[in-house]
Formats: structure tokens, sequence, C-alpha cells
């Protein structure tokens, strides 16, 4: 299925005619976002909705992608469907599996050893249903969309919350759980609440240490972790078509840490010469003849603030380079204020090791400017005092990044090339020092620094960078260095200074066929799908059972959980992935980083029938055995973070019924309606301090579920006293339908019978 040319051709062919069907319905200038919703509207006699943030439509994308940790559970998953086949352009990326340890040829062989059955199953399952599967060591699945997949105007779903990074070369790009891919995999329609539009015009040029990754940093401290939640963030203006395709992918990438729904860019000159760079001429020739079609309305772009819901102008020649952090993605400080802040904040300024790559930042030129640091640093003599490693997003990076000597320069210096993947981003990294879980800091050029994301340490103190800004920080040691106008002291002990990185692009012609091709595409139909009997990585999904009919009784109180509860915290990566593709076994994690409101602690909850404190999962277990379940509850942004939905499959797993909180991140909010989880949020958020530690919950007014239509909540306490509070919810005709069912999975089998 490789490239599915004929389909990019057939999209193209349609744009005008679905162009004017779309001006009949509309008469109004649009922006790119609502042309690129509506060229994908499930249905022709779909109106596109003039009410942004309310409504929801259904969608057909163009594909849908995955990657090894969450495609064990789409797969299984669609297993269940009973389909013969993926209806859509699919594909499979081998690349959070592999741990970060010695070094690329190590352990890759380490994954492909380890990992083997889970290989084995996501290859046969690739072949069974006619989806592309991409080799470990072959790259990061975001960096593999845009060389091989992406396309201007095309729609494309991942079951990875940095899908959005296809956006740099004009595609829409959401972040989704698995059962969103496998309604889409399976024919259906895709359903997404209409979005509101964030436009950012960018002006100027970026100079001296300044990068894309600055603009982002510089976007996420503006409007926070939440702040774009509900929203595409629309870029244009002169100052955007300065950047590069992949400067470009790397501001959508990180614009999931904003919460935003996707980012894109209109085509221009830069994602041409990308798509001639990775030998896809003949898509470059497509769009270029229909790009009038792939930007928005001359209109929106001399009114911006009467079009778009909100809007930010940025001076790319005003950015300066940043450094967010720690904990937060979108704690941003300038480079040249990190001195007052870090001393201020009592962080720790040595800076014990520095890390390039991830998604957001592994394409050839990332890895080009952050060699032109090494290289003017070893001419002068300087050399890394903090640990350097270098992750290549592709096997296609590695291979021209070896071929001209940019490896190299950084095996000289000290640095560990690692392979290509995800590694120390998503926590597969085996770091001797976390083990001691004492406060350090490290810098890094990936998107999310969560506590303990990395390495497992909640005492690491993890800093986001671009990577020439990172590769300066690696040489000073010293988290208060800024090269614009610091000096460093060299091996003959003379104050030296860095220069400005250099700017490279990737010409025409680079990108060649690699010695190991990485993909494997084929369809086999008669493919048995292999899964070992009494695995303890692989389990066969159980559908959920239907909802009863009645209203939620007597439900204990699991967690309230405290402050900032991210995916991370409810279902942890690092060494749980290896659980991926085992429901029961990987619910042992449940919630056991969420901090327990009621003690400050973790992973301890109190068990209201024993009167004992145990980890979170137990008592959840104990609870769905005895009183048919109980209840969760949370604070604002409930879910932010990877498009996991093990974080949503678990608690249906263990029993919980509802999951209360102040809001919700998107994507695990849909997660939970996929899997049959009630998500409320309360009327009045303060309502959240009323909620007790022996609190037994009743939710009435399920008989009449509606959309739009409040549900109460009675708190019974202890004390034999008792309230009712008001509570909302966001759900859709379709969506209560998922419900009723047991799950979304349940209502596909349902329908298909």
């Amino acid at each position: 299925m490789l490239r599915n040319t004929d389909i990019i051709k057939s999209f193209y062919e349609t744009l005008p005619y679905k162009n004017s069907k779309i001006r009949e319905n509309t008469n109004r200038p649009l922006t790119l976002a609502e042309k690129l919703l509506a060229y994908h509207l499930y249905t022709e006699k779909t109106v596109l909705s003039e009410s942004r943030g309310n409504d929801y439509l259904e969608f057909s994308p163009d594909r849908v992608a995955m990657q090894d940790a969450t495609a064990q559970m789409t797969m299984l998953q669609f297993m269940v469907a009973g389909l013969s086949h993926s209806a859509v352009p699919a594909s499979i990326h081998c690349d959070h599996l592999i741990v970060a340890e010695e070094g690329a040829e190590n352990d890759l062989k380490n994954a492909l050893s380890g990992n083997r059955e889970v290989y084995d199953f996501l290859l046969s399952a690739c072949s069974k249903y006619g989806i592309d599967f991409w080799e470990p060591g072959s790259g990061i699945i975001h960096q593999l969309i845009l060389e091989n997949y992406a396309f201007p105007g095309g729609m494309i779903i991942g079951a990875d919350s940095h899908t959005p990074n296809a956006g740099g070369l004009g595609m829409l790009a959401i972040g989704v759980g698995g059962a969103d891919v496998v309604d889409v995999m399976a024919g259906m329609s895709w359903e997404l609440k209409f979005p509101r539009i964030t436009g950012v015009r960018l002006t100027g040029r970026l100079t001296g240490w300044a990068s894309p990754k600055d603009v982002i940093l510089k976007i996420t401290g503006m409007l926070s972790v939440s702040g774009g939640t509900g929203h595409i963030i629309e870029y244009f203006g002169e100052g955007a078509e300065t950047l590069s395709a992949t400067g470009k992918a790397t501001i959508c990438n990180m614009g999931a840490e904003t919460g935003a729904t996707a980012s894109l860019f209109g085509y221009d000159k830069s994602m041409g010469e990308y798509l001639v760079a990775t030998g896809r001429k003949d898509v470059a020739i497509l769009a270029e003849k229909n790009k009038d079609f792939l930007v928005a309305d001359r209109e929106v772009y001399e009114n911006p603030e009467k079009y778009y819901d909100r809007f930010f102008e940025i001076n790319l020649s005003e950015v300066e380079p940043m450094i967010n952090g720690p904990f937060s993605p979108d704690k941003a400080t300038p480079v040249s204020g990190m001195k007052k802040t870090a001393t201020e904040n009592n962080w720790p300024l040595k800076i014990e090791a520095a890390l390039i790559g991830s998604c957001t930042n592994s394409s050839w030129e990332d890895l080009s400017r952050a060699a032109s640091v090494v290289k003017d640093a070893m001419a002068k003599k300087l050399s890394f005092r903090s640990e350097f490693y270098i992750s290549p997003g592709s096997e296609q990076v590695r291979l021209l990044a070896e071929q001209d000597g940019l490896l190299d320069l950084f095996r000289q210096a000290g640095g560990i090339v690692l392979a290509n993947a995800c590694g120390p981003c998503i926590g597969q990294w085996k770091r001797q020092q976390s083990q001691e879980l004492k406060p350090n800091t490290i810098i890094h050029s990936f998107n999310r620094n969560f506590s303990g994301r990395a390495d497992g340490n909640p005492n690491t103190h993890a800093f986001v960078a671009s990577p020439e800004i990172v590769t300066a920080m690696a040489l000073a040691g010293d988290l208060t260095f800024d090269p614009a106008s610091g000096f460093l002291i060299n091996k003959n002990g003379k104050r030296v200074k860095l220069a400005e990185p250099d700017n490279a692009s990737l010409t025409p012609g680079r990108f060649r066929k690699s010695i190991r091709p990485g993909v494997i595409s084929q369809f086999m139909p008669d493919q048995e799908i292999k899964i070992q009997e009494k695995s303890e990585r692989l389990q066969k999904l159980k559908p959920f059972d239907e909802w009863g009919g009645k209203d939620f009784k007597g439900l204990p109180v699991l967690i309230k959980a405290r402050g900032k509860c991210t995916t991370d915290h409810i279902s942890m990566a690092g060494p749980w992935l290896k659980y991926r593709g085992h429901l029961e076994n990987i619910s042992g994690n449940y919630m056991m980083g969420a901090v327990n409101s009621f003690n400050g602690q973790t992973n301890l909850v109190l068990n209201q029938a024993t009167r004992e404190y145990q980890p979170v999962h137990r008592v959840a277990g104990y609870y769905r055995d005895q009183f048919s379940g109980s209840v969760v509850a949370g604070e604002h942004n409930f879910g932010e973070g990877s498009s996991r939905e093990h974080a949503a499959m678990e608690p249906r797993f263990l029993g919980v019924k509802a999951i209360i909180v102040k809001s919700f991140a998107r994507i695990h909010e849909t997660n939970l309606k996929k899997q049959g989880v009630l998500t409320l949020t309360f009327s009045n958020p303060d309502d959240y301090e009323r909620i007790k530690e022996k609190d037994k919950i009743d939710i009435v007014g399920l008989e009449g579920f509606s959309p739009g239509k409040s549900l109460t909540m009675i708190l019974h306490h202890e004390d034999g006293s008792s309230e009712e509070l008001t509570v909302n919810h966001s759900y859709s005709e379709k969506q209560i339908l998922w419900f009723k069912a047991g799950s979304a999975l349940n209502l596909i089998r349902k329908n298909r019978q």
C-alpha cells in the first residue's frame, strides 16, 4: 500500500469540484482548516457547520497510522470487529519499544530479541489486513509519515498525540485513540466536534540562534497546556514561507502541548521542495496545480480577526531562543533570562544529560544545525560537559547524516547515536542515574517533559529546547549558559564564543532507498495472526458489558486526583510499554502516578470496605467485583498528554463507571467515551471539593440521557447526609449509543450482525 499514489491523484482531481460545492453551501470566505475539514466530510450532503466548538461532524480521513505501542490494542480491537481488511490505507511503525541504553546497534538487537512476539503479532496482523508494516529501526512514526505519506490538503488520523506533525506538509493531521482508528479502518465515519480556529500570522525571519522550535515554545508559553484545546492552530504570513517543511512540522508537532486538535500551514514553495527532495515530485506537481485550494481565502488573510476565533501575530525577527520547563512544556523562559529564573527557583544548574532527536526535531536539517555547533566547538577545542545522545528520525535521515559526516562529528565529540526510535522521549531510556532518584537536570529537544517521563525519576528537571540550543548547553554543562552572549573556557584555558548555527536545507535527490527497506507492504488475507498461548504481553479482548439501563447507585469513590493528571499519571509508559497488548496486565499501573487528594500520596487509596490503604488498581478491582464499580474525580485538563487509550481501557476493565472532572483533554475524553466510561464535568468546578474520601455516589438521569441535558450526582457522605450536584456532559447522539452499547466497538459488531 506504500504511497497510494492513485488515492492522492484522485484527491487532487476532485478538489475543484469539492471546492465549488463548499462555495455553494457556505457562501463566505474560508480558513484553510475549514477547507480541509470540508474536503473530508463523510457525505457530500453534509453542510459545513457555522457553529464552531459546538456541533459534531463526521469525516472520512484519507489514511490512518499507528505506532507499535498503540497498534497492539488497536489491532486487538480490530480483530474483535470481525472485518476482513482495512478500508483505508494504514501503517504501523515500530518505534516505541526500543530501549535506549548502549547505542543504536545493540539497542536494536535487544529490541528485536525482547519484543519478537509483539513484532510477529503486528506483522501478521498487517499482512492479514493489508497494512504497511515499518520494521524496528526504520524510524519514528511522524518522521516516516512526513517522508512517505503526508500530502498537502489530505487528512490523516493517528493513534499518537503528535500526529499533527504532518501539518508541516499542509496535511490536516489529528491524534486520536485506537478505537477511532478502528472506526475508520472499518469504513465508518470519524466523528469530531467542529474545532474552533486560532490564526497565527508570522512575519519577519528567524535570525541567530532562534529556530522553528522557539516559535512553538513561545506559543506554548502563551497558550498553556490547555489553551489550544478544541482549536486548530493555523499559521500563515510571509514569515511562514521562510520556514522549511520540517521546521513547520516541528511547530505543528508541539501544538499538541497546547491541547490543540491540530496545527497546519498552507501550501507553499518549501513544501514542494521537500516533496521533491523526498522523491515525491509527482505529488509536488499535483499540489502546485491545486495550490489555491490549499491555502485560506484571500479575505481571511486580509482580515484575520474577522474569520478566526482567536488571532495572534508573531514577528519571527523578534523571536529569541527559549527553554521550557521543568515538569511542564508550557513553562517558557528565554535563554537570556534562564540564569535569573533558574537561580530564583533553585533548579539544579548542572546539566547531566542532553538529548536531541525525537519525532519533534530529528530531521536532517535539525541534525545538521546541531552538528554545525559541534563542528565549531571542536575547532575551538571545546568538548561536551554533559552526556550527549542523538536519535535520528528515520533510516533515511540516519543514512544522510552518516553520509554527510554529521554523526561522526557527534561521535568524535563524545556523543552516543541511538536507534532511529523514540527512546528517551517516551521513557524508553535505561538511565542508571535515575535509579538513585536524585534531583538533577537534563535538557532535550523533545516535546514533553512531565515529571518522570524521560527516565522515571520524578526529581529529574527536564527542559525543552531546540537541537542547537541543547547542543550548546551540553558543551557548557550549565543551564544558565546563553550561547548568544556567553563564553566558554576551552582545553587551552582560553575564553571562546560559539558561532551561530548554520542553516542548511535538504536538496532534491538526497533521499534514496536505504540498504534495509524498512517497510513490508503486502496483503495476505489467509495469514494467521500470531498470538502465543499464555502470553504475558498479548491477550485477546473480550467485549465489555452493555449499560444495564439503570442509573448508577452507591458507587464508592476510588480516587480524587489532585493537580496535573496526564495520561502518564493514569497509565505510565517506560517499563509498562511491554504490556500494551495485554489489558489485564497493564491495568496494574492504573492511576499509579496520580496524587490522591485525601492523603497527598501516589498509588495509595482507601478501600472503603476493608478500611485498608492499597494500590489504586487493587481497590478498583475489589470495587468492580463487590460493588459493581467505582467513580474517579479529577481537576482541569484531565488526561492531557499522550493519546494512549490504555488510560481509558484500564478504568473500564477495572469497573470504573464514571469519571467526573473540572475539564478533560480532548483525546482522553473521546477515548473514555469510546470504551463506555461515562465522562462528566462539574457544573460548578468548586464542587470538586465536596467529594469526600468515604463517599458513595449516585448518578441519576441516565434513562433520559440526551445531548445537552445535564445529569445529577448525589454524594452520600459517611455521616448519613447527602448532597445533590449538577454535572454536565458533551455527548452527541452517536456517542450516547456508544455508552449504551458498552463501547463503540460493541456498536460496530452489533451493526455488522
